[in-house]
């Protein structure tokens, strides 16, 4: 199967070190772009224990990226779980081309990922809220 943006090594290497690393509070997330000259993913950028809305302002306004988050997810009945979701951080003020190679390419990710939960967000900083993801876990 060819790919059309390739995932180095050091990347699935970082993925397999995030989604097994524990976590007890808050969420983390590690954000990956494409560098669209070469064609390969790389690593932006890893937080611990950030807001959702810092991690909304942290990533860029016309530029599309993949975060993958460990997220606190309080439920209903008190508990407490730190589900993986990637969110496919698209906003619609990103140049077409990016787009479409961000978009090629995400299944790809995703997979290498290991993550079955995707969530677009697509409104920049103004929609990815708490609120929303908890809305989309919690349904």
């Amino acid at each position: 199967m060819s790919h059309t943006v390739d995932i180095p090594q050091e990347i699935k290497d970082s993925l397999r070190k995030f989604r097994f690393a524990r976590r007890n509070e808050g969420s983390a997330a590690l954000v990956i772009k494409i560098n669209k000259a070469k064609l390969i993913m790389e690593e932006v950028e890893q937080f611990d224990n950030i807001s959702i809305e810092e991690l909304a302002e942290e990533l860029p306004e016309n530029s599309p990226r993949y975060v993958l988050l460990s997220y606190q997810l309080d439920h209903k009945d008190g508990r407490k779980s730190f589900p993986l979701v990637l969110i496919n951080w698209a906003p619609t003020s990103s140049e077409i081309g990016m787009m479409t190679l961000h978009a090629s390419s995400l299944l790809d990710f995703q997979s290498t990922a290991d993550v079955s939960k995707v969530i677009e967000m697509r409104d920049g900083p103004e929609g990815f809220t708490k609120e929303a993801i908890d809305a989309k876990l919690l349904a």
